[in-house]
């Protein structure tokens, strides 16, 4: 049962190139061994020929003496100690081992740390008790590695296995995110103080017209990034809706209250939650069979899947983890579940706010127009959404249905409640840091230099505010000069020489 005869050296794998010949070890080898339908890890572990540990993009590349052993027990060490917990692969190994060669696995060593940790993920994934008494000493040792993974700060002990479980979800919903290079260098850098220092200077009139502006501004981007233009009435209203994220509770019931907003029309469309399958990406012209890019979950898990979310999001609040980090794990989790028939993209937009507000990231007074920075980096997004999806359309099976929608046949639920959330944490944090120092800044600026010119404008011509209003919006049309047409009607009143000052005025404030 343990012998996994991996000894085949390898430079491809999967498609993917390694940096130098050598042996797979830990999660890649017994994927591959066992076949186990998961997508292949970020990163993958390579023991090399030579004695050098190095990492480059998609691998950790350990010396000759780091490499475990033929058997399983050697490979699940090797992938806890140096790769982090894989909850999606524990998962479906369990369900492929034999419940004896599990229980023998754990007995040949069952107090060693690495396989306490083993004992108390099968116990808590596969929600049975195996035939092992409790372990009466040893200390606590935590399940999640803090230098490799992001971990709950309150643990709960589980005095069975001598386990503190540190896992920042729940049994039914609990995404991973590993530590790297990239996200502890931006809460080093405490965004959120950040936003505080960077409006405390800012007149209370000017942050007020700036959190308007920049509601109707990220309700409009969103709407936009699903293809739709809205109403103006529609993206008042769906701004609206996001100046009151945070505010209340999330539950089944708020989630439909949201759909009903995002929903102009509901007439011809099944609200709350599917009660069929789902998928986005196009259909065939010809034959109009469904060319899925991402299948959503099968409709018959949705209620655990929501629950589990909803569960996780309240432990996430309650136990401080990051709200960033948080917000990418319930967010993208919500968009990739897609309870849905449509709206899911806003209301997953909706949720990165909901977070970021409950969890006291965004300061009192202002709003994070996320979606417009993610408007900014549409590519980015559809990639960050394609790293999850497109790995998984090889593990799911389905047939098409009478009306052209799909019908999932296997059992898919673990994939959208562990899944790595590294790379969509990444780009959220990407989209903060875009908010903070770019969106946020060029508009506080922009209205204390409209201020200033309406100042110069009433000072000298006492223009009234829709007038100022007007004039200022056609010297930025085209470029600081007023049109002869807007000369000959709106302000035929100005003379050549007032026109000219107020052209000067506008580059000397708006100018760059």
């Amino acid at each position: 049962m343990n012998n996994i005869h991996f000894s085949q050296e390898i430079l491809v794998f999967h498609g993917r190139t390694s940096p130098e010949t050598g042996f797979l070890a830990g999660y890649g080898a017994l994927i591959q061994y066992y076949q186990l339908n998961v997508p292949i890890p970020a990163t993958l572990a390579l023991i090399s020929k030579r004695n050098k540990n190095y990492n480059q993009p998609g691998w950790i590349v350990f010396g000759p003496k780091y490499r475990p052993s033929d058997t399983l027990t050697a490979h699940l060490v090797f992938a806890l100690k140096y790769e982090g917990v894989n909850l999606l692969f524990f998962k479906k190994l369990f369900e492929r081992l034999e419940q004896q060669e599990i229980v023998e696995l754990i007995m040949a060593e069952y107090t060693g740390q690495y396989i306490r940790k083993i004992w108390f993920l099968n116990e808590w994934l596969m929600q049975k008790k195996l035939p092992i008494d409790d372990l009466k000493f040893k200390n606590f040792v935590p399940l999640l590695d803090e230098k490799l993974q992001y971990t709950s700060e309150i643990s709960i002990n589980s005095s069975r296995h001598r386990i503190r479980n540190n896992l920042p979800g729940t049994v039914n919903f609990c995404p991973l995110i590993n530590k790297t290079a990239k996200l502890e260098k931006y809460i080093k850098e405490n965004l959120s103080e950040k936003t505080i220092e960077l409006i405390q200077g800012v007149h209370k009139d000017v942050l007020l017209r700036t959190s308007v502006f920049l509601l109707l501004k990220d309700s409009k981007a969103s709407f936009t990034i699903e293809g739709e233009t809205p109403t103006q009435n529609r993206a008042v209203c769906w701004g609206k809706a996001i100046s009151q994220a945070g505010g209340k509770p999330l539950s089944k019931e708020e989630f439909l209250r949201l759909q009903q907003i995002v929903i102009e029309n509901s007439r011809f469309m099944e609200m709350g939650l599917r009660t069929k399958g789902g998928f986005v990406g196009e259909h065939d012209r010809t034959t109009g069979e469904p060319i899925p890019e991402h299948i959503s979950a099968r409709w018959q898990d949705l209620d655990t899947l929501v629950s589990g979310l909803l569960d996780t999001v309240s432990l996430l609040e309650n136990t401080h983890f990051h709200p960033v980090l948080s917000a990418a794990k319930i967010a993208f989790g919500f968009v990739f579940i897609h309870p849905f028939v449509d709206g899911n993209g806003r209301i997953h937009r909706y949720l990165i706010h909901h977070l970021l507000t409950k969890m006291r990231f965004t300061p009192k007074g202002i709003i994070f127009p996320v979606s417009s920075a993610i408007l900014e980096r549409i590519d980015d997004y559809r990639k960050v959404l394609e790293i999850y999806s497109q790995p998984l359309i090889d593990f799911i099976e389905w047939k098409k249905t009478t009306d052209n929608n799909i019908e999932v046949l296997n059992e898919t639920i673990d994939y959208y409640r562990y899944f790595d959330a590294t790379a969509q944490s990444e780009f959220l944090f990407e989209c903060v840091e875009y908010t903070i120092n770019s969106i946020i800044p060029q508009e506080v600026s922009y209205l204390q230099k409209y201020d200033a010119m309406k100042v110069w404008l009433d000072d000298n011509f006492e223009m009234p505010d829709k007038m100022v209003a007007l004039l200022i919006r056609f010297l930025e049309q085209n470029n600081g000069t007023l049109s002869v047409r807007a000369r000959k009607n709106e302000f035929m009143e100005l003379t050549d020489n007032e026109i000219q000052q107020i052209e000067t005025q506008y580059q000397l404030h708006f100018g760059k």
